[in-house]
């Protein structure tokens, strides 16, 4: 059994460096596109060229999760094609071992590469893109409303560069937008603290929080009671759910307390939900990207053709991506559940790639 281990580490090694070419070729070419669109981005808005290439480097990882699918299905057709034009495909093939047995260790990379996304990458990916939206709002859209959710409630950060306010609210309902036991805390510029307010409840009206049974305290703390108070406002609540933090800046382990959280301040985690079966998934679809990567390279090796091949396999790519968008789409709006969603492209794309295995295999 000597030779089989040989063998396969050497396909796991040549899999992985192929991986690793067109993974490399990809970031370069988006990160370029990137600082581009962000210089366009910026333009008018007072952002140095260093800004904007940190912030290119942060939003970096994000894309790069993003493109990994297509690369390892690229990077395994580049690796098999290389494999099949050098006669070792053949010989290895003549010499007993099935297709069903050289895709073990290129399977098992893939598989390993999608479990260190998950578990390793996608924090540190998180983490940077969360910072990289706090500078684009700042820097790009101009925006200063931000909402967390914690088990000790919501809080909401709300103003311009005059006057900010916090919010805190112990219990949330209609997505945001009615509030229960508030307490505000105001500040004028410079962050100075000028007051403080505690509200039985709140509902967000057109351009104003309405509080109900409300003290509004000054900066002595002399408290005055108001059986409404109206606070001003430049949020609705279309842009109360924009705010949330967006699934992208959270980490692979933060999310189920997240989920909880969210849920339990009366907030839908759909999206939430979603985004981590998906990662769930992750392994499976890499797993299936190499499946139809073969499936390509077979069919190159027996017919000749490496641009019709890579045209093939990368359409294929793109409407494994727009297929995922649309199961994206469909679970967010409650159409199918979302466990389903999530799943269905990893599985649709295992069983192409099973099929047209099989059907070159065995006829």
């Amino acid at each position: 059994m000597s030779w089989s281990w040989t063998l396969y580490r050497y396909l796991a090694v040549q899999f992985l460096l192929g991986v690793a070419v067109v993974y490399s070729a990809f970031l370069v070419l988006a990160f370029s596109i990137d600082v581009v669109n962000l210089l366009n981005r910026t333009a008018g808005h007072d952002v140095t060229t260093s800004v904007v290439i940190g912030m290119a480097i942060l939003q970096l990882p994000d894309l790069g999760q993003k493109m990994l699918p297509f690369a390892i299905l690229l990077g395994g057709v580049f690796t098999f094609a290389r494999l099949s034009r050098s006669q070792e495909l053949v010989a290895t093939r003549a010499a007993g071992v099935s297709a069903w047995d050289f895709l073990l260790p290129p399977l098992a990379v893939a598989v390993a590469i999608g479990i260190f996304t998950v578990t390793i990458f996608t924090p540190i990916s998180a983490r940077m893109f969360a910072e990289f939206a706090g500078l684009e709002a700042r820097h790009v859209k101009g925006e200063a409303s931000q909402l967390s959710v914690s088990q000790n409630g919501l809080w909401l950060r709300q103003g311009d560069e005059n006057r900010q306010s916090v919010i805190h609210a112990l219990r949330v309902a209609d997505q945001g937008q009615h509030l229960e036991d508030v307490i505000v805390f105001l500040y004028s510029a410079n962050d100075r603290f000028i007051g403080r307010i505690d509200a039985k409840s709140g509902r967000l009206q057109d351009r104003a929080w309405l509080l109900q049974d409300a003290w509004v305290s000054d900066t002595n703390g002399r408290p005055a009671h108001h059986d409404s108070f109206t606070l001003d406002t430049t949020l609705t609540p279309e842009q109360i759910q924009e705010s949330f933090a967006s699934p992208d800046t959270l980490s692979f382990w933060d999310l189920p307390g997240f989920i909880r959280a969210a849920q339990a301040a009366g907030f839908s985690a759909t999206r939430y939900q979603l985004y981590l079966y998906t990662l769930y998934a992750l392994p499976a679809l890499f797993a299936a990207m190499v499946l139809m990567a073969a499936s390509f390279s077979l069919r190159l090796s027996r017919e000749g053709g490496v641009a019709k091949v890579i045209l093939f396999s990368a359409a294929c790519g793109f409407a494994v991506y727009f297929f995922s968008d649309l199961t994206r789409v469909l679970g967010q709006s409650g159409t199918v559940p979302v466990l389903l969603a999530a799943t269905a492209p990893a599985v649709a794309a295992i069983l192409i790639g099973m099929t047209l295995l099989f059907n070159q295999e065995d006829g």
